[in-house]
């Protein structure tokens, strides 16, 4: 379950009425750690009925703080606010019923709730109705919509819908193969620290599929994803290693330290 931020709620305090210091101060009680005060504050406001109060009230009794922890809570406050249209409240009930957290697994609820926050642009909740299309739970397996879904996470920036984006175009799964399109989407995810994209846009160049083949950028891209914690991207690296000269090892060594200097912008 995800922690509590402000811009996962998406709250702004001008939208806020005569309950706005009540919230605020249930907000301040949340950052400085007084998760108790926290609770009470959130608990007061969402029993009036506010769907910000209720979505925060569901996630201190998901995260079990300022009160014992307890799923059932959380999921009866998440569906007040999600019935009432609070996006982030959808969002999280969605996964409460995919993670069978507080009700038995149910991935057309699950389904259900994410495609209602999707549709309000929730890229998060995009980028989770696509993998229940991708891998067909909750409902049968649909390529096209996998890729309708990770288009608009991944143009929102979302890393892991750019990286099975990516992926998507590279296997040619719900649309036609395109090795460029899958060099795109994973560059835009490699560029956010992504070791699985790395990895896959490493395999790209050392196969030169979307781009000119290239050891020097497949050995960056290997050495980068290596760091980032990907298994095969050492041995790979190693591999493409034995096809290159002393000098290109050490240009693509260089280019891997620029990159991490530039938080691998434009690498």
């Amino acid at each position: 379950m995800k922690k509590l931020t402000i811009a996962l709620l998406l709250f702004t305090l001008s939208a806020l009425t005569s309950w706005a210091g009540d919230f605020q101060k249930g907000m301040s009680a949340y950052k400085s750690g007084d998760y108790t005060t926290a609770f009470k504050e959130f608990a007061a406001l969402a029993e009036q009925g506010d769907t910000y109060a209720q979505t925060i009230l569901a996630l201190l009794y998901a995260d079990g703080q300022g009160v014992p922890q307890d799923y059932k809570q959380a999921v009866m406050w998440f569906t007040k606010a999600a019935e009432q249209g609070n996006v982030r409240a959808q969002y999280n009930l969605g996964l409460m019923y995919a993670n069978g957290q507080g009700v038995p697994q149910d991935y057309k609820q699950a389904l259900k709730w994410y495609a209602k926050a999707a549709e309000q642009g929730d890229a998060d909740a995009q980028f989770n109705l696509a993998l229940m299309y991708k891998n067909g739970q909750g409902v049968p397996q649909d390529y096209k919509q996998a890729v309708k879904w990770y288009t608009k996470a991944a143009e929102q920036g979302n890393a892991k819908a750019q990286t099975n984006l990516g992926l998507m175009y590279d296997n040619g799964q719900g649309v036609p193969q395109d090795y460029k399109q899958a060099v795109k989407w994973y560059t835009k995810a490699a560029e956010q620290g992504a070791g699985r994209a790395q990895f896959n846009l490493a395999l790209l160049y050392a196969n030169g599929q979307g781009v000119p083949q290239d050891n020097v950028y497949a050995h960056t891209w290997f050495n980068l994803a290596a760091a980032n914690g990907n298994e095969p991207a050492s041995k790979n690296r190693d591999i493409v290693a034995k096809r290159m000269t002393t000098a290109d090892i050490s240009k693509a060594q260089s280019l891997a330290r620029e990159c991490l200097k530039k938080n691998y912008k434009g690498c």
